[in-house]
Order: C-alpha cells, then structure tokens, then sequence
C-alpha cells in the first residue's frame, strides 16, 4: 500500500516536473538548481489539497509524498487542508494513514513528531488523535502482538505526553499486558512529566511505575519516581524538582538520602 502511495507521489512530482536528480531533485522550471527534499515539500505539497481528486485520493496522494520525501512539512499540509474551508478530511484516510506509517518497519520520525506536535499538544485534536492511532485498538495490539502492531504503538505510547491522562492512562495500563510494551508505557509516563504540555496524575502514575517490569538501572527511572511521590505533575509547573531528584538519586544509599534531605515532601 505505502509503496504503490510513494510511486502515485513520484508521477504526479514528475507532472509537476519534479524529478529526481544525483542526490536531490530538480524541476523543469530551473533545471541548473539542486533541490532538497525539504524545498520540494515545501513548494509542491500543499498542491495535492488543489488537486481535481477526491479527498480520499488526495489524503493517499499526500501520504504518498511523506513516503517519498520522508519530510514532516507534508504533515503540516495535511492538517492545514484538515482544517482548511474544504476541510476536514475524510477522517479514515487520514487515521489510516497515520496508523500505516506508524506501523512500518522504516523511520517515522516524521509521522511521530507530527502526531506530538501537532494533535497531541493541541487539548482541543488530542483525544481523538490518540484513540485512532491508539486508543480504539490497544486491545487488539495485546492480543494479536503482530510486530506491526506492536512497532505502532510503541511510537505512539512514547511520544503520548501531551495526552490527557484521562484519555491514554487506559491504555497505558492494557498495555502494560505485555512486557515487551513496558519500556515504552515508561517513556510515556517520562514524557508526561517533562513534555512543556505533559499531563499525569502522580500517584496513579507512580501506581503504574510500581507493575513496570523494568531494569533496575533504566536510566531517569529513580528520578521520576522521586518526583512522582512528592506530587509533583510537570517538570514546568514544579522549577527545580527534576534537579532535586537528580542530586537526591546521585546521593546513593538510603540513609545518605536521609541525610541529604532527599525524603519526598
């Protein structure tokens, strides 16, 4: 599917003419001049929005451009037609898609940094975003345990930060179903604390922390546990704590974090 999407992108670049050439791509109008993936999507992606297609069709062809330019600009325009006068996009075109690329076995970068960025942090896109490319089928993920599967939500668990936790704590908690989910549902709650627009609730993410199987040395782990414990919701809504928690792990034995005042308030 990705791949016949990525070879749609290439013929209509090339109606566009736009083509490859030696290590970037060149148009007919200035052939002399290099371009970078970055400029090509850039200039011509948010033209599939004007193309005379349906909206589905234009949706894959969209996709079919991120496959082949692997730039997340193609993300941006895609949300700006979701959201455009013609807008919203035919919803299970775009959730398909993003569920795809979350599933495949290449980088997607691209594909998560748009999904954290753009409709996780944003309160008013983000519980819908997260059930569709998540949420509406985590019991599924632990059930059948396809790599696909698995390979998806391990992407989105990790960047879910922003997420309400109302909204990916029932998630987390069936994904901690399988071991092999455990490292991710952690960097989620890691997020949580961290991201600038990160949300958990302490004692129900320390409670979670708690049935993590994990190894003892997972790096930021002593730490969020310390902050977590002292209530604390947000690295930016509490200065200072991360670094507390950091000086209190380094203190080492129990007793010399006794001494060194490192008790959670």
């Amino acid at each position: 599917m990705e791949k016949r999407a990525e070879e749609a992108a290439r013929r209509w670049l090339a109606d566009q003419g736009v083509r490859r050439a030696r290590d970037g791509w060149v148009s007919d109008d200035k052939p002399e001049t290099l371009l970078t993936a970055n400029q090509v999507a850039h200039s011509w992606a948010g033209d599939v929005f004007a193309e005379d297609l349906d909206p589905a069709d234009q949706v894959r062809l969209a996709f079919g451009l991120l496959d082949l330019l692997d730039e997340y600009w193609i993300t941006c325009e895609i949300r700006f037609a979701n959201e455009g006068a013609e807008g919203p996009l035919p919803a299970d075109e775009l959730w398909d898609g993003y569920r795809q690329r979350l599933e495949a076995d290449r980088d997607a970068e691209a594909v998560t940094y748009s999904l954290w960025v753009d409709w996780f942090e944003d309160h008013e896109t983000s519980a819908t975003a997260f059930a569709e490319v998540l949420g509406h089928d985590i019991d599924r993920v632990v059930v059948e345990r396809s790599e696909a599967l698995l390979r998806r939500a391990r992407r989105v668990l990790e960047c879910s930060g922003p997420v309400r936790w109302t909204v990916k704590e029932p998630s987390y908690r069936t994904a901690m179903r399988l071991p092999t989910l455990h490292a991710a549902v952690f960097r989620g709650v890691l997020a949580s604390f961290h991201d600038v627009y990160g949300d958990l609730e302490p004692a129900a993410a320390l409670s979670l922390l708690g049935r993590l199987d994990l190894p003892t040395d997972t790096q930021h782990l002593a730490e969020l546990r310390h902050v977590l414990a002292a209530g604390h919701k947000n690295h930016y809504r509490s200065p200072g704590a991360w670094d507390d928690a950091v000086r209190c792990s380094a203190a080492g034995t129990p007793r010399r974090r006794e001494q060194a005042s490192c008790r959670p308030d």
